[in-house]
């Protein structure tokens, strides 16, 4: 009897074995906690330092420009003198040139000459007008001509002194082109190899330090020439080109976080401008894609940038949504489920799926508008292969 029940018990045991080393091990999983906190929703790009103000300093006249002692760097104070311009002397007539303007001007002294007599035959003829009209007056209070015959008269009177007053008109014009036709045989008579023009110098137009020479060395330039570019660095602003659709969300006065710029600390802006018109730009990937330039202003103390400097390289992370004391958990969690979002908690060593409502998401976590509780376990990357239900196993990290 004892025999058969130990055998019973045998049997029993090795059952029990061949049981336990067939069933399915409880499957490793990567476990989170969800977490109540501040969620942010951003749009990141990269972006660059640029001055709010640049002044380019030009050649306003054609001529010999001295060469610039300035150094980029320097500092210049309003109005100050940037460089010294030499203008060139007018072209020299030769020869011929001379001739044919010695005959220009007797050209244009005949016609003065005759715009003279035209104004002496014009003020013949409205005298003579005047005359006839008077005696015409005294004719009519006699009764001997109509009064029709008096207004032609008067009408005649008012035409000649039209005509007067046009004669002067072409008498004023003819003598300033004598004027301009012996200027120019003028500069011909005065100009010469030892002459020059006076210097004119060349200011500021704002205080600032320069940022760039355009030009230095000494030499002939043209009216317009860019000499220099002046500025203040201590007006920075930053301005990165987004996507059209990420701008749509963005309003002046939206919170921006910069880094990556050189420094240790994050520093702090406000979004003051979005460009009202978009531009076309091609991505690394040769996809065209539709920009727009969003300007930030700087809020941190100025002390902590002032290393920056201009078309300095900054990140741009732009805080299109924040929420305080939100529900939130890590993205790798969700998967999709239908027109909703679905997880596997943790409970009791087993996965339980379940559906959740997500407000919002960024690239680490989602904030969940409601199904889930503050310190639930989350399956975070969940194998293709779970299933609710599953026995389960946090996974120990090394």
């Amino acid at each position: 009897m004892k025999k058969k029940i130990w055998i019973g018990i045998g049997v029993a045991m090795t059952l029990a074995l061949l049981a336990w080393a067939f069933m399915p091990q409880p499957l490793e999983v990567e476990v989170a906690s969800v977490s109540q906190g501040r969620f942010e929703r951003a749009v990141q790009e990269d972006g660059k330092t640029r001055l709010r103000e640049r002044y380019v300093v030009s050649t306003p006249l054609t001529g010999r420009i001295t060469r610039l002692h300035l150094k980029q760097g320097d500092p210049v104070a309003a109005n100050a003198s940037v460089a010294t311009l030499w203008p060139v002397n007018p072209t020299l007539l030769d020869e011929r040139a001379r001739a044919e303007q010695g005959a220009r001007i007797g050209a244009v002294e005949a016609s003065v000459a005759r715009a003279r007599a035209n104004v002496e035959r014009a003020l013949a003829s409205l005298e003579q007008a005047r005359v006839e009209l008077r005696r015409n007056e005294a004719l009519a209070r006699q009764g001997f001509i109509s009064p029709n015959q008096n207004e032609t008269g008067q009408l005649s009177v008012r035409l000649r002194e039209k005509e007067l007053e046009s004669a002067r008109q072409e008498e004023n014009a003819a003598r300033h082109e004598l004027e301009l036709a012996r200027i120019a045989l003028k500069q011909f008579s005065d100009a010469g190899p030892d002459r020059q023009q006076r210097p004119y110098e060349i200011k500021a137009p704002v205080a600032g330090k320069v940022l760039k020479l355009l030009l230095q060395s000494e030499g002939m330039v043209l009216a317009g020439t860019p000499l220099l570019e002046l500025g203040d660095p201590a007006q920075l602003e930053v301005v990165a080109d987004i996507l059209t659709e990420d701008a749509a969300q963005i309003t002046p006065g939206t919170a921006v976080q910069l880094s990556n710029w050189g420094g240790a600390d994050v520093l702090e802006g406000r979004v003051r401008l979005i460009e009202p018109g978009a531009f076309t730009k091609v991505s690394a990937l040769g996809v065209e894609e539709q920009r727009v330039n969003v300007v930030i202003d700087f809020t941190s103390p100025a002390e902590k940038w002032r290393s920056l400097g201009d078309g300095f390289k900054v990140d741009v992370r732009i805080l299109v949504q924040v929420v305080d004391k939100a529900v939130k958990l890590p993205v790798s969690a969700l998967f999709p489920l239908g027109a909703r979002w679905g997880l596997f908690v943790m409970e009791q060593g087993r996965a339980r799926r379940r559906e959740i409502d997500v407000a919002a998401r960024n690239g680490v976590e989602a904030w969940v508008g409601s199904g889930l509780a503050s310190g639930t376990q989350v399956i975070v990357y969940p194998d293709s292969k779970l299933q609710d239900g599953d026995r389960i196993k946090e996974r120990q990290t090394r």
